[in-house]
């Protein structure tokens, strides 16, 4: 932990800030990318969204507290803006936000940076069904194994909720591919 107060304090400090927003990025870079990748699915928009994401960061660094995990706070901005992102998304589209994320499962398998076989397309489609905090729960708890702590404080919900969340989406993720076609 007091690495990360030092690591916080060079990132605040301008002579150290940009050498040490460098280390930041290559540190973070991969994993928020396969976070929000989950999130907005296409990897155009991911690489879009995490840019903007590193941008958020660097601005605003300075107003970091330290009341969570750096990363924790870093994931926070990532799934903000990712949501973001799709709202606009859907809103240009003049479409539902559930049927935009339909719309771009649909089209994963046509996506060049989509390597998966037929049934992590499935998994996508079942997961693109849950609402939107079910999604996020269900992503970071099943593919980023982060604890459900963890979690909550990204998110900033009780555990409670999170594991009932987690809970739920399981639940449908199971129906939908049990009655899959």
């Amino acid at each position: 932990m007091t690495d990360e107060i030092t690591f916080i304090t060079k990132l605040k400090d301008k002579a150290t800030k940009e050498a040490s927003f460098k280390i930041l990025v290559s540190q973070y870079k991969e994993r928020l990318y396969w976070h929000i990748r989950k999130i907005v699915i296409s990897h155009d928009d991911t690489d879009d969204v995490l840019q903007n994401t590193f941008v958020k960061v660097f601005k605003n660094i300075d107003n970091f507290k330290g009341e969570s995990k750096l990363y924790s706070w870093m994931y926070r901005i990532a799934t903000n803006e990712a949501i973001t992102f799709l709202n606009k998304k859907a809103k240009s589209q003049n479409v539902d936000i559930s049927d935009y994320k339909q719309s771009i499962v649909s089209n994963l398998k046509s996506d060049d940076w989509f390597s998966g076989e037929e049934i992590q397309l499935i998994l996508q489609k079942a997961i693109a069904t849950l609402p939107q905090k079910q999604q996020l729960v269900f992503n970071m708890k099943y593919f980023d194994d982060l604890k459900y702590n963890e979690i909550s404080e990204i998110l900033e919900t009780s555990v409670g909720s999170l594991k009932a969340s987690y809970f739920h989406a399981v639940k449908k993720i199971e129906n939908f591919i049990k009655n899959y076609h």
